[in-house]
Formats: C-alpha cells, sequence, structure tokens
C-alpha cells in the first residue's frame, strides 16, 4: 500500500484547489495549473488540506502519483520553482533580446530560445541562465532543452550545466 497518497497535501495561504470531474485546479498567486483527473480517485478538501484516495486497490499507485503532482502545484502557485544553468567556456554567453534568450555557444551562429508561456528566463550574469516558473515539470524540461545546445564534454567541462551538476572528467590521451 502507498504511504505516498495517505499524505495529506498541505495548501498554501492563497491558493485555492478546485476539484472538477474530469480535472484538478490549483490556483495560487503565481498563476493556474489544471490536470486532467483520473476516474476512481477521490479528491477531498478539508481543514486546509487535500486528501486523495482511491476506490479500487488497483489505482493505489496511480494516486500517490497524482498526491505527489498536486503537492507539487500548490508548491509552484505559491512561491513557484527555478532552475539554475551554468555556462562554462571561453566565449560562451547568454543574454536576454527581449523575451528571447541569445546563446553564444562557440558556434558560427547565436541561438535564439523563445521560452514558452508560464515560464520566466533571466540571465543575472552573462555566463548564468535563471529559468522560472509554476509548473515544475516545464522548468525541467525548458532547462533540459537549453542545456541540450552544448552538453557539458567530459574532457575540459565545456559546455551548459545544471549549476549543481558534477561534470566527471577524463583524463586526456597520452602522448
Amino acid at each position: 500500500m502507498s504511504r505516498v497518497a495517505k499524505k495529506p497535501v498541505a495548501l498554501a495561504k492563497g491558493v485555492e484547489v478546485s476539484v472538477q470531474p474530469e480535472a484538478i485546479s490549483v490556483k495560487g498567486p503565481k498563476g493556474t495549473l489544471s490536470i486532467a483527473k483520473p476516474a476512481g480517485i477521490d479528491v477531498k478538501i478539508e481543514d486546509g488540506n487535500a486528501l486523495l484516495s482511491a476506490n479500487e486497490p488497483s489505482l493505489v499507485p496511480l494516486t500517490g502519483t497524482l498526491r505527489a503532482i498536486v503537492a507539487n502545484m500548490v508548491h509552484g502557485v505559491s512561491s513557484g520553482f527555478e532552475r539554475k544553468l551554468d555556462l562554462v567556456g571561453v566565449g560562451y554567453r547568454a543574454s536576454m533580446q527581449g523575451k528571447d534568450l541569445s546563446l553564444a555557444l562557440g558556434y558560427s551562429h547565436p541561438i535564439l530560445f523563445s521560452p514558452p508561456a508560464g515560464i520566466t528566463i533571466t540571465t543575472p550574469t552573462q555566463t548564468e541562465i535563471l529559468v522560472a516558473g509554476a509548473d515544475k515539470q516545464l522548468v525541467g524540461e525548458v532547462a533540459a532543452k537549453i542545456r541540450g545546445y552544448r552538453k557539458p564534454e567530459p574532457y575540459k567541462g565545456k559546455g551548459v550545466k545544471y549549476s549543481d551538476e558534477t561534470i566527471l572528467r577524463k583524463e586526456a590521451k597520452k602522448a
């Protein structure tokens, strides 16, 4: 039996959860998120907590997953998520051109990246990128897409990396 599904989701101040037969919507100061609700899973709002329960034993794992997603949605609309990327390499830099992110990553051309709706990208310095938003999955996806333009290589460590990522370095060829 899933222990995650039994744990209630604490609702932060200013966060409202509305449950329809086919969807769950979470509204807060940072925006509104919604997800499809599978049939056979009940959601109740009691005393500032959201409680999820399964009608069948086969739906308990899905209930635990849905509970984790709802908890991430509540956290996202109340305080948001962010992912920091670092650019490592000579001449590698990032800048904002309006709402678009311009990346110079050693190619013959600059790369322009337009963020999707709900995502804000900032560049505190030329070698740092901050991706922020309410949707945890979308923030991670955008950060991974930016990292994918020039993944860190194992010999010199050059490329776009997450700020908390450790690059396993390889030894160069010996003559």
